[in-house]
């Protein structure tokens, strides 16, 4: 179908769906890093199946999930170092899309030829990132994430969940800071502040703010949208003093579409801490308070 014959209800249908399945020319947090080992895993984001693998020496590899051959999932077959082979007939696929072997088949065709899409990869501060280009724009683009992820000073916890929604009511709800003395009222670090504000909307360099007038510092205040490369959310949450350290507990957020009605949530909780105080706040948030009171008193017991 050529685009004079699609017309504006059909073409705003589409566009509908596109933006349903996630934007393209876009990096997007794809997998947890301790997701991906030595057997290919199979996934779909933004609508595209997808097989993702590690090489010996560690890296990420990630093509589209079907033999050249007969459709059958690259996933389902073995890790042959920077290639898989299809456990339906072998065919191997090296990491660039190219059939590398056809070992049921002498002279094959498809031997030599690109069959299949690759992915580029990036894995950063616990995750696998991977560029989702249209056909215009193959090449990805430059990457550039929060000072948060990348920088030595902060320390960082990878929080990852399925949440059955479209991604957009994902990027909807961290967006909204007026939730939080609502729905996470009962807890230690949103219980505080008010419950009715007027909101702006500012622009930054890399995006938006959208906070809250005449309130900071105070709950969960404001959220900011960044677009550099991927598409990332920041808030900050006050600590209490009677509760905890003091100071901001971040969030790095993003919202992976899986499909149009599912998606896959990551939410990075940072600190700017270094030293013992890094060491202790990273103990404590993997312990249970019980748990790390226990340990504590048996080593000074």
């Amino acid at each position: 179908m050529s685009d004079k014959n699609i017309s504006p209800e059909e073409f705003d249908k589409l566009v509908e769906k596109r933006i349903n399945l996630g934007v393209k020319n876009l990096w997007y947090p794809i997998l947890p890093s301790w997701g991906v080992k030595n057997k290919p895993v199979g996934i779909t984001r933004l609508g595209e199946k997808i097989a993702v693998w590690r090489s010996v020496d560690g890296q990420v590899h990630a093509i589209s999930d079907s033999c050249p051959h007969r459709g059958a999932r690259m996933s389902l077959g073995w890790n042959k170092g920077d290639k898989l082979a299809c456990w339906y007939h072998g065919i191997e696929v090296d990491k660039d899309g190219m059939v590398i072997d056809v070992p049921a088949v002498d002279h094959c065709p498809m031997k030599g030829t690109k069959q299949n899409h690759s992915y580029p990869i990036k894995e950063i501060d616990g995750a696998i990132f991977a560029y989702f280009g249209d056909e215009l724009n193959v090449e990805p683009i430059p990457l550039e994430l929060p000072d948060e992820l990348i920088k030595e000073e902060y320390s960082s916890f990878l929080c990852t969940a399925i949440w059955k929604v479209n991604y957009r009511y994902a990027i909807d709800n961290v967006m909204d800071p007026m939730h939080g003395a609502f729905l996470h009222g009962d807890s230690h670090t949103m219980a505080w502040g008010e419950k009715k504000a007027k909101m702006k909307l500012e622009k930054t360099d890399t995006g938006w703010m959208f906070e809250k007038e005449g309130q900071t510092g105070v709950n969960f205040d404001w959220t900011e949208f960044g677009n550099t490369g991927a598409h990332w959310l920041k808030l900050a949450i006050p600590y209490r003093k009677n509760v905890g350290p003091g100071g901001n507990f971040t969030i790095i957020g993003f919202a992976t579409p899986i499909d149009e009605t599912t998606c896959q949530v990551y939410f990075w909780r940072v600190r700017k801490v270094e030293g013992w105080v890094k060491d202790l706040w990273r103990f404590m948030y993997k312990t249970e308070p019980k748990d790390a009171i226990g340990m504590y008193l048996n080593r000074i017991g």
